[in-house]
């Protein structure tokens, strides 16, 4: 089960959401992970500073992801996400970062996976 959560500097209308939520749900197939199991997040019109500036135009992803993350498959998702913030948000690519975490403990519907 992944979890991709962004902080986004800009307005974000519903109708970009929708082709973000669509362009992300296609693009986490190269983590190894089907759609169908994706959670997203999106929280536009967030402050985020980096070297005491503030970014006009930026974003912070979060990808968590149930059990291990493989660096190879994570370096490809960080160019696809960047991609995908780039074309639809016009946001640059060097003010879009992006993390990742395993996670081991994954709660749903009354137990852990």
């Amino acid at each position: 089960m992944p979890m991709i959560d962004s902080k986004i500097t800009v307005q974000v209308p519903q109708e970009k959401r929708d082709v973000l939520k669509a362009e992300l749900g296609k693009a986490v197939a190269i983590l190894g992970k089907p759609e169908s199991y994706l959670m997203l997040g999106f929280e536009d019109n967030y402050d985020l500073y980096f070297g005491g500036k503030k970014l006009d135009k930026g974003a912070f992803v979060s990808v968590k992801l149930f059990g291990s993350v493989n660096s190879a498959s994570s370096s490809k998702m960080t160019d696809r996400i960047c991609k995908i913030f780039s074309d639809v948000l016009d946001i640059p690519g060097d003010s879009i970062y992006v993390t990742y975490q395993g996670i081991a403990d994954w709660g749903w519907n009354g137990s852990n996976f």
